[in-house]
């Protein structure tokens, strides 16, 4: 039993090899979603507002947002309400504040502003799980990390690198199977792929590089 466990992680590691190798050939410099620049603290704020929120829609708002509160100090002193009048067009936009509001105060309070690289730091900050923590530390610090979400979770079992739509599981099946250096490209090709090719309701399956290896074949 343990040798066919030892079987399928060599499988599995040679195949992510094909998939890393056919999704680079298809976006060599993958275009990240959001587009915060080089501004760290941009692009915190910018995953926390994502989420359930398309990428456009919050850059769209984002050249506002940031005028007026250009980093952590402007959100943690700014009045109650103010925040909500920046960031009304996004979905679940009252909670998205609060827990804005909450994760600049304790930059301001515990790391001077200074967005952290530690997970468990990271995991402190209001709105933050470990999507965002491991987005800002692929992109931010080099530190790779899955970015379990949900173009991720749907390719990853379609694939049948994981059997599971929880995100932890699929972030832990595929870390070992992407060297790190190479994780945060991975995840940025992945979320590319999902909304051009790997849809959720009408994949393009006819001419996908991929498909010899998805549950989809022959369906």
């Amino acid at each position: 039993m343990e040798q066919k466990s030892k079987r399928a992680k060599l499988n599995n590691k040679k195949r992510m090899t094909a998939v890393m190798q056919a999704l680079e050939t298809r976006y060599p410099e993958p275009e990240r979603g959001l587009k915060s620049g080089e501004d760290p603290f941009r692009l915190l704020i910018m995953a926390i507002l994502s989420a359930q929120t398309t990428d456009a829609r919050v850059n769209l708002i984002s050249p506002a947002l940031f005028e007026r509160f250009p980093d952590a100090k402007s959100i943690a002193d700014s009045s109650e309400g103010e925040l909500e009048e920046y960031i009304k067009t996004v979905g679940l936009y009252n909670t998205k504040a609060k827990n804005i509001r909450n994760a600049c105060r304790r930059l301001v309070d515990a790391y001077e502003g200074v967005i952290p690289s530690k997970m468990e730091d990271l995991l402190t900050l209001g709105g933050v799980g470990r999507k965002v923590a491991n987005l800002i530390r692929g992109d931010l610090y080099g530190l790779g990390g899955i970015v379990a979400d949900t173009h991720c979770i749907r390719i990853a079992n379609r694939l049948g690198f994981v059997s599971s739509t929880n995100p932890l599981k699929v972030e832990k099946a595929l870390d070992p199977l992407v060297p790190k250096d190479k994780q945060s490209e991975f995840c940025h090709r992945i979320v590319l792929f999902g909304r051009e090719v790997c849809s959720a309701r009408n994949p393009k399956c006819s001419g996908c590089e991929l498909f010899t290896s998805c549950d989809r074949n022959g369906v």
